[in-house]
């Protein structure tokens, strides 16, 4: 079975973080680690407070999980301040995973910030070169690239100048933009659109985590950077189309949709060698 890694903090209404990362990892058929950074105590509405996890714990985690498992993917998300982003640096330096999403995450769906605005810079110099790929929403673009987004061409231009800060490509997420969801998809060399109808609903609690980690799903179960992006973006879609009216915010996704539905897929099966480990046991 395919092995994927999360690093990332907590969210203890489940919408979000490390919880929907380990939820969307089971709908793919992959198994699924978490390395905590931070624990959150949030909700729909609100962080309330954020407790970091101590460098050397994070580190240790990393450890535990490499000395054993190993990964086939990881998906990196919030990394409050320079002390987390030091260690996780570390861990990625020594370790040299295949397959590095990181997603930036610098605010809840609410508002409200899970990153320090001073670490920016740490986090560009120190995180996003282990990067296979960074996954920005339009807001985390600007403030990681240092100008403004109002189009399809300025984010086209945001790509450009965070991939030459270090990452192997660039996914500029169109959430926040008008109209039609258009994600920006720079390789290095090549731009790449991905286009869905936007879904009047305010339930998207934790869908940045949740698109990232679906990507490094499918990037662990061996398809191309294009591909895996195509199907993340097809599974966040479904996911916030079915979104759950929870709480008196921004409710969450639905994880779980399709597997509810269809059950997990031939195809999925197969590459994540899920009948070959059903059949063994």
């Amino acid at each position: 079975m395919k092995r994927v890694l999360t690093i990332a903090g907590s969210d203890c209404s489940g919408g979000a973080g490390i919880q929907a990362d380990l939820k969307t990892f089971s709908a793919h058929g992959v198994f699924g680690m978490s390395v905590i950074v931070s624990v959150v105590a949030e909700n729909t509405s609100r962080v309330i407070d954020i407790q970091d996890v101590t460098p050397d714990m994070i580190l240790k985690q990393i450890d535990a999980v490499y000395e054993d498992i190993g990964t086939d993917a990881v998906k990196i998300g919030m990394l409050s301040q320079p002390g987390c982003m030091k260690a996780v640096a570390q861990g990625l330096k020594k370790y040299r995973p295949s397959h590095v999403v990181i997603d930036p995450v610098m605010y809840a769906k609410n508002g409200c910030p899970l990153m320090d605005p001073d670490s920016v810079d740490t986090m560009i110099s120190l995180v996003t070169p282990y990067a296979d790929l960074l996954t920005p929403n339009i807001p985390e673009a600007e403030k990681i690239a240092g100008m403004t987004i109002t189009n399809l061409q300025e984010m086209r231009e945001a790509a450009q100048r965070i991939c030459a800060m270090g990452p192997k490509a660039v996914l500029v997420k169109g959430g926040h933009a008008q109209g039609d969801a258009v994600d920006v998809l720079f390789d290095g060399k090549e731009f790449y659109e991905y286009t869905a109808e936007r879904i009047p609903t305010k339930n998207t609690h934790g869908t940045g985590c949740t698109y990232s980690s679906a990507i490094a799903s499918n990037l662990a179960l061996g398809y191309s950077l294009q591909e895996a992006v195509r199907r993340g973006k097809a599974y966040v879609t479904t996911a916030i189309r079915h979104s759950l009216a929870l709480g008196k915010g921004c409710g969450p996704t639905h994880h779980f949709y399709d597997v509810y539905r269809c059950g997990l897929s031939e195809e999925l099966k197969e590459k994540s060698g899920f009948e070959q480990e059903s059949t063994a046991l």
